[in-house]
C-alpha cells in the first residue's frame, strides 16, 4: 500500500479536497491491489534461496567429488537437473504464483550448465567456454517465456553477453565474431516488448531498460576485426540509435533514472567525442569500404536514419535537438577528416561545444537542474581537455576554469531564482 498517500486522505477530506466516501474507495482500492499484487520481496528471496541451494549442492558434491565412480557421477550430474525440472513442472501444472516460477526457474537455468559441465567432466568431452555457455543459454531460452520469468531474462541477457565477450575479446586474434549474439538477444525481445506494453513504469522494466544498452555497449567492440579505426564510428552510431530510442515519447516521458538508452546514448557520445576531440587521433592509413565494420556501420546509420524519419512522421521532433543529429554530422566528418587532422580537431571540438549548449538549454527549458548541470560539465570536460594539449599560457587557463565555474554558480543561480518566481505565481 501506498503508505504516504493513505496517510494524506484524512487531510483532504478535512480540506474538503475529496469526499469521506472517495476517501474509503481509494483507500479499498489500495488493499485490494496490495492483496493481488505478488510479494516481490518474497520472490527476491525465493530466487536467493533457489541459487544458494544450487550451490550449496554444487560445493557438497564437488568436496566428494574424486571418492565417487563413474556411474555415481553421472546420477549426480543428472539428479539435480532432474529436481530442477520437477520443481518447474510442480510450478506450471499447480498455476503457482510468480514467487514459485522465478525460484524453480533459476534453480533449473543453473542445473542446466552444472549437468553439461559435469557430464562433460565425466566423460572427457571436448569443448570451448564460449560453445559451452552458448548450448547451456540455448537449452534455457524456452524457460523464459513457459515460465514467463523476468529472472531467467535477466540471467539470459548477462550470460549471451558473456558468451559474446568470451568469444570475441577473449579469442580477438582468432577473428571470430559472435553473430550467434544477435539471434540470442533477439530471442528475448518479446518478453522485453511484453514488459514495455503491461508493466510500463515497474522496476524491472527500467531494469530492461538499462541492461540492453549496456549488453549491446559491451559486445559491440567484439564485431570490430579487421578495421579497428571505425570502431569509434560504430560506437558513435550505436549511442545514436539509444538517444533516438530514449527521445521517443514512450521512453522520454518517463523518469530520466528509468530512461538507459537515454542517458547511455547522451554519455556515449560526449565521451567518445571527447577522446576524438585531441589532433592525434585523425590520422588513418586506409580506408577500407568492403571490411565487416563498414556494412555494419551503414547498418547503425540506417536504423538511425528511420528511427528520425518514424519521429519526423509521428511529429515527435517538437524543437531542434543537436545530439539526435550528430550521427550524421560525424559520419561525414569522419569519413571525410581522417587524414586532415586539424579540420577534424576544430569541428569535433565545435560539436562538443555545441553539444553543452544544447543541453544547457534543454535544461533551462524542462527547469531540470541535472539536466543543466551536465550541460555545463560537458563544457567544463572540454576546457580539461584543451588543457592538456595546448600552449596557453596558466593565467589564461585558470581564468577559464574562473570562467566555468561562475558559469556553474549563475546559470544555477537564475534557474532557482525562476524557479522560485514560478511557484510564487502558481500560488497567487
Amino acid at each position: 500500500m501506498n503508505s504516504k498517500f493513505i496517510k494524506e486522505l484524512p487531510e483532504l477530506v478535512k480540506q474538503d479536497v475529496i469526499s469521506e466516501e472517495i476517501a474509503i474507495q481509494i483507500e479499498r482500492y489500495y488493499e485490494l491491489k496490495q492483496t493481488n499484487a505478488p510479494n516481490r520481496l518474497f520472490t527476491v528471496f525465493g530466487v536467493l534461496g533457489s541459487l544458494l541451494v544450487g550451490l550449496g549442492v554444487i560445493l557438497i558434491l564437488a568436496h566428494n567429488w574424486d571418492n565417487f565412480s563413474r556411474s555415481t557421477k553421472t546420477i549426480f550430474a543428472f539428479l539435480p537437473l532432474i529436481i530442477g525440472q520437477l520443481s518447474v513442472a510442480f510450478s506450471i501444472l499447480k498455476k503457482k504464483g510468480k514467487t514459485w516460477k522465478e525460484a524453480s526457474g533459476t534453480f533449473l537455468f543453473f542445473t542446466v550448465g552444472s549437468s553439461i559441465a559435469l557430464v562433460s567432466q565425466i566423460y572427457n568431452i571436448p569443448g570451448d567456454l564460449s560453445t559451452y555457455v552458448l548450448t547451456w543459454i540455448l537449452l534455457c531460452a524456452p524457460l523464459i517465456y513457459l515460465l514467463k520469468s523476468d529472472m531467467l531474462a535477466i540471467l539470459h541477457l548477462m550470460f549471451i553477453t558473456f558468451y559474446a565477450y568470451e568469444m570475441g575479446y577473449s579469442n580477438y586474434y582468432s577473428n571470430e565474431t559472435p553473430w550467434m549474439y544477435l539471434v540470442l538477444i533477439a530471442i528475448a525481445i518479446p518478453h522485453y516488448i511484453q514488459l514495455l506494453k503491461h508493466k510500463t513504469n515497474d522496476n524491472i522494466t527500467s531494469i530492461f531498460n538499462w541492461l540492453y544498452p549496456l549488453s549491446l555497449t559491451i559486445v559491440l567492440g567484439t564485431f570490430v576485426k579487421d578495421f579497428s579505426e571505425l570502431g569509434f564510428l560504430m560506437y558513435i552510431l550505436l549511442f545514436s540509435i539509444f538517444y533516438n530510442l530514449g527521445k521517443i515519447p514512450f521512453f522520454d516521458s518517463q523518469k530520466l533514472r528509468k530512461n538507459g538508452y537515454l542517458i547511455f546514448g547522451s554519455l556515449g557520445i560526449v565521451i567518445l567525442m571527447l577522446t576524438m576531440s585531441f589532433d592525434s587521433f585523425w590520422s588513418i592509413d586506409q580506408l577500407l569500404f568492403f571490411a565487416q565494420e563498414s556494412y555494419l556501420s551503414l547498418v547503425l546509420f540506417i536504423i538511425n536514419i528511420l528511427i528520425l524519419g518514424f519521429a519526423f512522421y509521428k511529429n515527435w521532433m517538437k524543437s531542434f535537438n543537436l545530439f539526435q543529429y550528430v550521427f550524421i554530422l560525424f559520419g561525414i566528418l569522419y569519413l571525410g577528416g581522417l587524414n586532415l587532422p586539424v579540420v577534424g580537431t576544430i569541428i569535433v571540438n565545435v560539436l562538443i561545444l555545441a553539444l553543452g549548449i544544447t543541453t544547457i538549454k534543454i535544461g533551462v527549458d524542462k527547469f531540470h537542474f541535472g539536466i543543466l548541470n551536465y550541460g555545463l560539465f560537458i563544457i567544463t570536460a572540454l576546457v580539461v581537455c584543451r588543457f592538456f594539449d595546448t600552449n596557453m599560457s596558466f593565467v589564461i587557463r585558470g581564468l577559464l576554469f574562473v570562467g566555468v565555474g561562475l558559469s556553474f554558480f549563475l546559470t544555477n543561480y537564475i534557474m532557482l531564482k525562476k524557479q522560485r518566481s514560478k511557484v510564487k505565481t502558481l500560488k497567487k
